[in-house]
């Protein structure tokens, strides 16, 4: 069912620290620009590489989920892993058959590719938040 993983997430308190860190240390020369989704309370940033992207995310106003991850990892960490699906719909489904748990209501959202994504809770996970998200066109 998943497809290439598509990205890690990493929470962040500072996502221009952050690019400092990928940049300066370990040599990451392409980034996105910094953009805010307010509906999903965070802020940003993808770090490219050749296989795959970081996803920088940092807490964006004060009901932000991302602020909870921080409490207990003040100094940020990996947040997600995300895997590409032929149809989101159908995993959804396939995910609540096999008894895991799709946080939320479980209407896919609006993920920052621009496509439908899930996220299944880590208790169903070997203790990892895993999001699921609709195959761009092209991939």
């Amino acid at each position: 069912m998943i497809g290439r993983l598509n990205h890690i997430g990493v929470a962040t308190p500072s996502i221009d620290e952050s690019v400092k860190m990928y940049r300066d240390i370990l040599g990451a020369t392409s980034f996105t620009e910094k953009w805010s989704m307010p509906e999903q309370g965070v802020w940003v940033c993808f770090v490219d590489l050749p296989n795959t992207q970081i996803e920088l995310i940092e807490p964006y106003g004060e009901d932000s989920p991302i602020h909870g991850f921080l409490a207990k990892n003040p100094k940020g960490g990996q947040h997600h892993v995300c895997y590409e699906v032929d149809d989101i719909i159908a995993a959804r489904d396939d995910m609540r058959a096999k008894g895991c748990t799709v946080l939320g209501t479980g209407e896919p959202r609006i993920g920052a590719h621009g496509v439908p994504v899930i996220f299944v809770h880590p208790k169903d996970m070997g203790g990892i938040l895993v999001e699921l998200m609709q195959k761009p066109e092209g991939h």
